[in-house]
């Protein structure tokens, strides 16, 4: 499936005492790393959200491997495992500058109707850029 990657150097505000990334802050970097995969799929998550689909995170798993430290620049890997259905799996790796590896981590995610709030097939236009 396609890997989408993007990189970004650590705030000082995402750091503990010590300079290390707290592991709180992994969560947003793997939320960035969902928009921008699907961004770099054509999809945009606010047009998405104005058309009443919503994307709520239903499971989160993360491995830290290595510290990362303030200043650091970091790369997130973000990819899906299969195509999805009602739910979509992202998978992510997240690397330093020395492309050690620091993080592994998954998210599942479910399609809602908004209104509703029940849970819905993938859309058809998401799955048509996966298949191309």
């Amino acid at each position: 499936m396609r890997i989408n990657s993007f990189s970004f150097r650590v705030r000082y505000v995402e750091t503990d005492q010590m300079g290390i990334v707290h592991h709180s802050s992994y969560v947003p970097y793997l939320e960035m790393g969902r928009i921008e995969w699907l961004r770099a799929l054509g999809v945009s998550y606010m047009k998405m959200e104005e058309n009443g689909i919503i994307l709520p995170v239903i499971s989160l798993q993360i491995n830290y491997k290595k510290s990362a430290l303030y200043d650091d620049l970091i790369t997130v890997e973000t990819r899906i495992k299969k195509m999805p259905l009602v739910k979509i799996e992202f998978e992510y790796r997240i690397f330093n500058e020395k492309k050690e590896l620091l993080t592994e981590a998954t998210t599942v995610l479910a399609f809602m109707d908004k209104a509703t709030n029940k849970p819905i097939k993938c859309p058809e236009y998401i799955l048509e850029k996966l298949r191309d």
